[in-house]
């Protein structure tokens, strides 16, 4: 009798966990399901989601005949994702948690757990993508430790995994792993790759998990769940009062609660106006939120942006962009939005600078800048530094044009073209 190789499966409780661990039995594989606890405390509801969820985890687990286990990283999540999380509402940001979440507790903490305390020989997960490697090569991989320099040495020999889109590009899931760890990329399986939801459906009702296909798909903050986000972030800042300024000619249109609560692009609820406004800047010294008239004001168009030191999935940068610091691909920074084609340029500190071939809506500090190469997700970055939008250059056209007419400088000029 040949070696069975042993895959510790994530289990949510849901459709797509499910059917990953019956597709790994069903492939000959020792599976072992495990449910984590990220979050422990109460919905608005008063129910705690996560036990009702751990439960149908466990009752899949049981008509597969798999060992079940239960780990908690409720310390974990509420110290590397959660925290952060906060931080970066506070410097005025809008952070993915599920990106941050994948890579710091399901891919880090997780795979470890896997493959070190229960000794699994892979980890796979419910998620929707693809990697460049056969399951079986899967389990010829070894650790290797990261670089400690910005880029490796040029001479080493190395065959980076490569992530691609899953078959269903609906569902396709690498917007969320573009910045997980070449290290754990290497030792997972994702069963799930060349599935569409709707088959991964047919076969969950086919093995009778009639009670993961009845829940809705879970949208919320991850592992916390749909939450009214001013209540919910409001019980974790202090409210900082502030204006809501009109962006057009500076007139205050109302107040809100804090602009930590509000976001780039979404309407502001502003009592006793006419029109919808929508928050398109925030000043987080001052406490100000500007807000534009019309869901498509120019002020919420932008076509350039920097991110922190960008993520690379493979560890090194595309030898295209390593060699000549620039390269066409394709970019997002929301799931499922369509994909822009772009020019990147790599800065000398890993930072990259992004310019769209058209302007986008409410592109956001924090949210991540995530590139493509044909099916190939490349990698992500932070977003931490916008250009100018169309309102700003517009203003500075029409500055220009009466500078060459009336020879005078308005004092405001370096602010107009400021980033």
């Amino acid at each position: 009798m040949g070696f069975i190789r042993h895959v510790v499966c994530a289990m949510s409780g849901g459709v797509d966990s499910s059917v990953a661990a019956l597709l790994l039995k069903r492939r000959g594989y020792s599976v072992t399901g495990v449910f984590m606890k990220n979050w422990d405390l109460l919905d608005e509801k008063g129910v705690c989601t996560t036990e009702r969820d751990c439960e149908d985890a466990y009752r899949v687990c049981q008509s597969l005949d798999i060992p079940f286990h239960q780990v908690s990283y409720v310390k974990e999540y509420w110290n590397d994702v959660f925290s952060n999380l906060l931080n970066e509402y506070e410097k005025g940001r809008t952070p993915n948690p599920d990106i941050l979440c994948n890579k710091l507790i399901k891919f880090n903490h997780f795979h470890k757990y896997a493959l070190n305390t229960l000794g699994a020989d892979a980890m796979a997960t419910g998620h929707y993508a693809r990697t460049s490697q056969e399951d079986e090569e899967v389990f010829q991989q070894t650790h290797t430790a990261p670089p400690t320099t910005l880029f490796r040495d040029r001479f080493e020999i190395r065959n980076p995994v490569r992530m691609y889109k899953g078959a269903d590009l609906l569902k396709d899931q690498t917007f969320f792993l573009s910045q997980i760890s070449q290290d754990a990329l290497r030792q997972t399986m994702f069963p799930l790759a060349g599935l569409t939801k709707d088959f991964v459906k047919k076969i969950a009702a086919e093995a009778g998990f009639h009670h993961v296909l009845k829940k809705k798909e879970s949208m919320g903050i991850c592992f916390i769940g749909e939450r009214h986000f001013e209540d919910f972030i409001l019980e974790y800042l202090e409210p900082k009062p502030g204006n809501f300024v009109s962006i057009e000619d500076g007139s205050v249109r109302g107040t809100h609660k804090g602009w930590f609560t509000l976001t780039l692009g979404q309407r502001a609820r502003i009592g006793g106006q006419r029109d919808a406004w929508f928050v398109v800047d925030k000043d987080i010294s001052t406490g100000d939120v500007f807000v534009a008239p019309t869901t498509n004001h120019p002020s919420l168009f932008r076509d350039t942006a920097r991110t922190d030191r960008f993520h690379w999935v493979t560890i090194d940068p595309p030898p295209e962009l390593a060699r000549t610091q620039m390269m066409e691909c394709h970019f997002r920074f929301i799931h499922q939005m369509p994909l822009i084609p772009c020019t990147v340029t790599l800065n000398m500190d890993g930072s990259v600078w992004i310019s769209l071939s058209q302007p986008v809506r409410a592109l956001t500090p924090g949210q991540y800048a995530v590139l493509y190469k044909g099916d190939e997700c490349l990698g992500s970055g932070k977003i931490i530094q916008l250009g100018p939008s169309e309102y700003t250059l517009q203003r500075a056209g029409c500055l220009c044009f009466v500078m060459s007419e009336n020879k005078s400088s308005p004092p405001f000029l370096k602010k107009v073209f400021s980033f």
